[in-house]
């Protein structure tokens, strides 16, 4: 475990080295205010794990991985020979990673010119010769790649998963210079509603624990199977309904479609054409991060796409087949139908307490500015998830591997 730790402590030293070279061209400080007015691009710098707002060699980060991740985790419900794929095993897995890395290219490749597009239109980066912009679009790439190898060389010789590792360790890596911004800019008179930014902060990280871990045990029962000479089932387990199923994912679903119209809006508002510039305008007064009906509208996509992703991921009529196949049933419901009807009743009402968490937890930055007055926030909502989720994961990670060898330990005494 120690040399484990250790080894996890070095990939994230190389990361750091290379979050820190930057890209040729562009210019730095106005990529920064850009950052700072955008909170999309904001998004795509925690997940990039900070590379992006120095635009470093790994400008792109873990996003195409990721989306190239939940594209593949949708089209199981489309291919079958993927959803079988996933029950293969070991070996089922590391094919669906291996068509997650083949995706991850062109995924990578179109976040590179979309990118190139943007800064461009923005004066942030110079016009690029064609052999520069393919120069531009490989480094792009190959960071991205390289990135994604380093997570996986975490998840292999490391702690916990490397993908989920990376951006906690991005993430944590922006905190010293967030606390020396909100530092610079507090005010001695706002004492009290410091005290109160603590104390929610404080709520909101013990509430994410909670609703994480929260799960709803339905108990399931084997009937007794007798082959032979032996005595098949007879068992009592439960079935956990975890209140998130959906994890961050909505969130990240819901960001991106309310903050669409105003980064449209963005190629706009240098446009030449007086109406075009109007309308941009108007746009970005709509949908301001700190007006209500862009946090309202964000509110409402959050709990949305919670049930439309966890409809995707978890599947009440499998369920109850799979539960069948295997002899067994839930106490005072028939086999079959009536037990997938009974699963989704559950799954539809403990849902709504996740998708209204994580609602609140996606505006929780706009509720603490307007409670305490703090306009610079050290980390938001998303931020803090992703944290202390990376945090339980890893820490039964470890767990996990210290049982497995004491274990070992003892069978071979």
């Amino acid at each position: 475990m120690r040399r484990k730790i250790l080894f996890t402590a070095g990939i994230f030293i190389v990361f750091r080295v290379f979050a820190h070279i930057p890209v040729s061209g562009v210019n730095l400080d106005s990529l920064r205010n850009l950052f700072a007015q955008n909170q999309f691009l904001g998004l795509l710098d925690v997940f990039s794990g900070g590379t992006l707002a120095n635009f470093s060699v790994m400008a792109l980060g873990l996003n195409p991985y990721i989306n190239a991740s939940i594209i593949l985790q949708l089209m199981t419900l489309v291919f079958p020979k993927l959803e079988e794929l996933q029950k293969e095993g070991d070996s089922g897995r590391r094919k669906i990673t291996q068509y997650t890395r083949f995706l991850t290219v062109p995924l990578a490749i179109l976040q590179a010119i979309g990118m190139y597009t943007l800064l461009r239109s923005q004066g942030i980066i110079s016009v690029l010769s064609p052999l520069e912009l393919v120069s531009f679009i490989v480094t792009m790439v190959a960071g991205t790649m390289f990135m994604v190898w380093l997570g996986e060389l975490i998840t292999e010789k490391g702690v916990g998963n490397g993908i989920s590792v990376l951006i906690f360790g991005g993430i944590v890596g922006t905190l010293p210079v967030a606390v020396w911004q909100m530092v610079s800019t507090w005010n001695p008179d706002k004492s009290f509603q410091m005290v109160i930014l603590v104390a929610m902060s404080i709520i909101v990280i013990a509430a994410i624990v909670f609703m994480t871990e929260a799960t709803r045990r339905i108990p399931v029962f084997y009937a007794k199977r007798v082959r032979g000479n032996k005595v098949y089932g007879g068992q009592t387990t439960h079935l956990p309904l975890r209140l998130n199923q959906a994890g961050v994912i909505p969130i990240i679903f819901a960001v991106s479609v309310v903050l669409l119209p105003s980064l449209l809006a963005n190629y706009f508002a240098a446009s030449s054409n007086l109406m075009y510039r109007n309308l941009a305008a108007d746009v970005n007064l709509w949908f301001n991060p700190e007006g209500w009906i862009y946090n309202i509208l964000y509110f409402i996509l959050v709990i949305v796409f919670t049930y439309v992703y966890t409809a995707i991921i978890f599947n009440p009529k499998k369920i109850s087949e799979e539960i069948q196949k295997y002899g067994g049933f839930i106490p005072g419901v028939r086999p079959g139908t009536p037990t997938s009807q009974y699963l989704n009743y559950i799954l539809v009402r403990i849902t709504l307490a996740g998708a209204l968490f994580l609602g609140t937890v996606a505006i929780f930055p706009t509720i603490a500015s307007v409670m305490t007055g703090v306009g610079t926030l050290i980390v938001g909502g998303t931020s803090v998830l992703i944290v202390v989720s990376v945090i339980l994961e890893t820490i039964r990670s470890i767990e996990a591997q210290l049982v497995t060898k004491n274990y070992d330990m003892f069978s071979s005494k």
